[in-house]
């Protein structure tokens, strides 16, 4: 059957805020690094070691901090080396792991190619259409103190709902992919002109094609509106790396992605510990 057109869904529902709710947790920070491998070999084996040694000392505990977590990943191809991912609990916090990492010694030999920041987000378009529509039939007006507090108490009860999506622990699974996106804001086709409702349906198709790699494949999405270049990061995480393809490939025929969505680079890479840095270092990968 014909999906309605734009212009009809424009006439849907105008009177529901086109804003949709979201939720917030964990800041996010991934950095990609070159690393030196001429400069680096320059060194004597001791200064090589030490220097590691050092290293993977401020990288352990940071692999389980209680303010939150890093994970690092060797990169595939050309564009970068290591790939370090922070998650923390506050901005405050990612900038002092921001920090730690350099002023290691090994930072010396480290080159930045990007950076990612962004912060975990939950889109709430079930509620959000939900509690606008019932608010908008008892004739409350939007941005009044009522309505702010209908607002208020279910995101209240959204956080306390998702804490654990909200702040999650980075998974242990042997590869991860990243990519930033954003949804099409052109003069042809505009995402954020759709009608709340029509981007709830098509947000919960969406999600219908992520749910089928429950167990498989651990997804993370991150809201960088204000924060980065793009409006959106995504984080995959798998046993098998040919997941990601599978993955990202079905997604690409449902509405939302076919229609609306936008891709930037991808980054693709292998789990190190911090126990295993020298022996990356090295040239050997880690098991």
């Amino acid at each position: 059957m014909a999906s309605t057109s734009e212009v009809e869904l424009k006439g849907m529902h105008q009177s529901l805020p086109p804003v949709p709710l979201t939720i917030e947790g964990a800041s996010v920070l991934h950095q990609m690094f070159r690393f030196r491998h001429r400069e680096w070999r320059e060194l004597s084996e001791s200064q090589r070691q030490e220097i590691a040694k050092e290293a993977s000392a401020v990288l352990a505990p940071m692999e389980k901090g209680a303010e939150g977590q890093s994970a690092l990943f060797s990169l595939f191809g050309h564009k970068g080396d290591l790939l370090l991912v922070h998650f923390r609990n506050s901005f405050e916090q990612l900038k002092a792991a921001e920090l730690q990492i350099a002023n290691l010694r090994l930072s010396d030999f480290l080159e930045s190619t990007t950076s990612y920041l962004s912060v975990v987000e939950l889109g709430l378009y079930e509620s959000s259409v939900k509690t606008y529509r019932d608010l908008t039939e008892k004739g409350v007006e939007p941005n009044s103190p009522e309505w702010n507090a209908a607002i208020e108490e279910t995101l209240k009860r959204q956080r306390e709902a998702m804490a654990p999506r909200l702040f999650p622990e980075i998974p242990t699974a042997r590869y991860i992919c990243f990519y930033p996106m954003d949804r099409r804001r052109g003069e042809d086709k505009n995402w954020y002109q759709l009608p709340i409702e029509e981007r709830r349906r098509q947000m919960e198709e969406h999600g219908l094609v992520g749910r089928r790699y429950a167990g498989v494949v651990k997804q993370i999405i991150t809201g960088s509106i204000g924060f980065d270049d793009w409006e959106w990061g995504v984080d995959l995480f798998a046993e098998d790396a040919l997941e990601f393809k599978k993955l990202i490939y079905e997604m690409r025929f449902d509405e939302v992605s076919a229609v609306y969505a936008l891709f930037g680079t991808f980054y693709v890479g292998v789990r190190c510990m911090a126990a295993q840095l020298s022996e990356l270092l090295s040239g050997k990968l880690p098991k």
